[in-house]
C-alpha cells in the first residue's frame, strides 16, 4: 500500500478529530500538530507542508459547518480536499490524439524507466487498441537493450534497436521511419538514464526532443526516493518540460512522501503509477482515490475496475446457473479463486474495502500464495467426477489425492470444509433469484424512476 505509515498517523489522528463536538483553537492546533508531523516524517517537502497546514487551518477556521456534519467530519472533509488539490485535482491522462503519438521516457538510472515503458506499451495496447512500437535509445548499457527487447517479446510488441554502437540521436530518427513504414500510431523512446543529472545526460534528451518532437515527456521517478525527488523533478523539467510524472514501486510501504511533493513543487501532473513488478501492474494516477487510500477511506473504484479487468463475466454466469442447479464443484471454486488472485495480493484488495480496519485480517501475501497453491494442487489431484461431486470422497480416495498433491490428508479435509461453506454462503447469495443482468436491469429501473420522480417536480 503507498504512503502506507503516512496513512497510519493520519488516520489516527483524523480519528480523533472526528469525534470531537466542537472545534476549539487546542483541538484544532493539537491535530494541525499531528498531520504536520506525520507528513514530515513520511519525506513530503517542508514548503508543500506548511502551505498544506496553512490551507487547512483557513478553511477549517473561516468556514461555516455544514448542518449535516459535525465539526470534526467537516475538518476530515476539508483535509481530504485539500489532500486531492495537493495530488492534483484531476485526472490526466496521454494526449493521444496526435498521430503518431511520440512518448519520450525520461528519469535517472535505476528508477524503473525501461520497465515502465513496457507497461505503458502494454496498456496503450490492450485497453486503448493502439499498435505501439518501442524504441532502444539506451545506447551506455547493453543490458537496457536486451531488458527492452526481452519486455517487447513478452508482451508481444516490437522494438526497434540498433545496438550500442549507433547514436541515440540516429536511432531516434530512423525509428520515426520504420514506425511509419509499419503503420505504429504510439511511439516509446526508452533514453538513457544516469546515476544523477549531468550535462551530457541532458544534452542528448534535447537533441532527441528536437528530432522527434514528442507529444509528451514523461519522467519516470522512484516514489521511494525521498526529498531529492524535487530535486530530479525540477531538473529534468527546466530542461525538458516534462509534461507528466510516473511514480514506480507505489507498492512499497517506505515513507514515500516525496511524491506528494511533486504536483506543488513543479506543477507537473502525476500520470501513472505502478504498483508491482509485472507488465500489467500500472495505472492511471486518480488523485481522488488516492488521497482515499491515504485517509483510510478505502478505493471502491480501483477495486471495481481490477474485477471487470480481470473476471470473466460468461464463467462467472455458467457458475451461477450450475450453483442455482445445485452442480457447484471444485474445480468452479479453482476458478473463482483464479480469478481474484489475478486482481493482486489480497492484502492489497482488502485495504481498497472502506472500513476495512488496518490489521484485520492481518494478511501475509506470501502465506496467502502458498496455500492458494496447496488449494490448487489439491484439486487438480482430483478426477473430473471428484471435483463435480466432492461427497464421493472417502477415506482411500482422500489418501490419493493428498499423495498426489504432496500434501497431508487434514489438508484436503480443511478444503473440503472450506468448500462446504462457501457453497453454504453462495446459496443463501444465490437465494434471491437475482442475477447479474436482474441487478443491472433493477438500476435502470431506479434511474428512470428517479427521473421520472423529477420531471413530475419541475411541473
Amino acid at each position: 500500500m503507498p504512503f502506507e505509515s503516512l496513512s497510519e498517523r493520519l488516520s489516527e489522528t483524523l480519528k480523533k478529530v472526528r469525534g470531537q463536538r466542537s472545534l476549539t483553537s487546542e483541538n484544532m492546533d493539537e491535530m494541525l500538530r499531528e498531520i504536520r508531523l506525520a507528513l514530515l516524517e513520511a519525506d513530503v517537502n517542508f514548503t508543500v507542508v506548511k502551505g498544506f497546514i496553512e490551507r487547512i487551518k483557513e478553511k477549517a477556521l473561516g468556514q461555516d459547518v455544514l448542518k449535516s456534519l459535525s465539526p470534526g467530519q467537516m475538518v476530515v472533509k476539508i483535509v481530504h480536499e485539500e489532500l486531492v488539490a495537493l495530488l492534483g485535482n484531476t485526472v490526466s491522462e496521454l494526449n493521444l490524439d496526435k498521430k503518431p503519438t511520440i512518448i519520450m521516457m525520461v528519469g535517472l538510472q535505476g528508477s524503473g524507466k525501461t520497465t515502465t515503458s513496457g507497461k505503458i506499451a502494454n496498456l496503450l495496447k490492450t485497453k486503448n487498441a493502439k499498435n505501439p512500437l518501442l524504441v532502444a535509445c539506451d545506447i551506455y548499457r547493453p543490458a537496457a537493450v536486451d531488458q527492452l527487447i526481452t519486455i517487447g517479446n513478452q508482451v508481444a510488441i516490437p522494438v526497434f534497436s540498433k545496438g550500442t554502437d549507433v547514436s541515440a540521436e540516429e536511432i531516434a530518427s530512423e525509428a520515426l521511419i520504420y514506425a511509419k513504414e509499419n503503420h505504429h500510431d504510439v511511439i516509446l523512446i526508452d533514453t538513457a538514464g544516469r546515476l544523477h543529472i549531468d550535462e551530457g545526460l541532458m544534452d542528448e534528451l534535447e537533441n532527441i526532443k528536437q528530432i522527434v518532437r514528442p507529444t509528451e515527456i514523461l519522467l519516470v521517478v522512484d516514489s521511494l526516493t525521498g526529498q531529492d525527488i524535487i530535486n530530479v523533478a525540477q531538473g529534468f523539467n527546466q530542461r525538458l518540460a516534462i509534461t507528466g510524472a510516473i511514480l514506480t514501486k507505489m507498492d512499497g510501504d517506505a515513507r514515500g512522501g516525496g511524491a506528494l511533493s511533486i504536483r506543488e513543487m513543479t506543477n507537473v501532473p502525476i500520470k501513472f503509477v505502478t504498483t508491482g513488478e509485472k507488465l500489467d501492474q500500472i495505472d492511471l494516477f486518480y488523485p481522488e482515490r488516492m488521497a482515499d487510500r491515504i485517509l483510510g477511506m478505502g478505493d471502491v473504484m480501483s477495486l471495481i475496475e481490477k474485477a471487470q479487468d480481470v473476471m470473466d463475466e460468461e464463467k462467472a454466469m455458467k457458475s451461477i446457473d450450475r450453483l442455482k442447479k445445485g452442480t457447484f464443484g471444485l474445480d468452479d471454486m479453482l476458478e473463482q479463486l483464479q480469478q481474484v488472485r489475478r486482481m493482486g495480493p489480497l492484502s492489497g484488495i482488502m485495504k481498497m474495502i472502506p472500513g476495512m480496519p488496518k490489521n484485520i485480517p492481518n494478511i501475509n501475501d506470501e502465506d496467502t500464495n502458498k496455500q492458494f497453491k496447496k488449494t490448487e494442487a489439491i484439486i487438480r489431484s482430483m478426477t473430473f467426477e471428484e471435483r463435480r461431486h466432492p461427497d464421493i470422497l472417502r477415506a482411500s480416495r482422500k489418501q490419493r489425492i493428498a499423495k498426489g498433491a504432496g500434501v497431508e490428508v487434514v489438508d484436503v479435509n480443511r478444503l473440503l470444509k472450506q468448500f462446504e461453506q462457501s457453497q453454504l454462503v453462495m446459496k443463501q447469495m444465490g437465494g434471491f433469484g437475482m442475477s447479474v443482468n436482474s441487478s443491472k436491469n433493477l438500476a435502470v429501473q431506479a434511474n428512470r424512476k428517479k427521473e421520472r420522480h423529477k420531471k413530475k417536480k419541475r411541473k
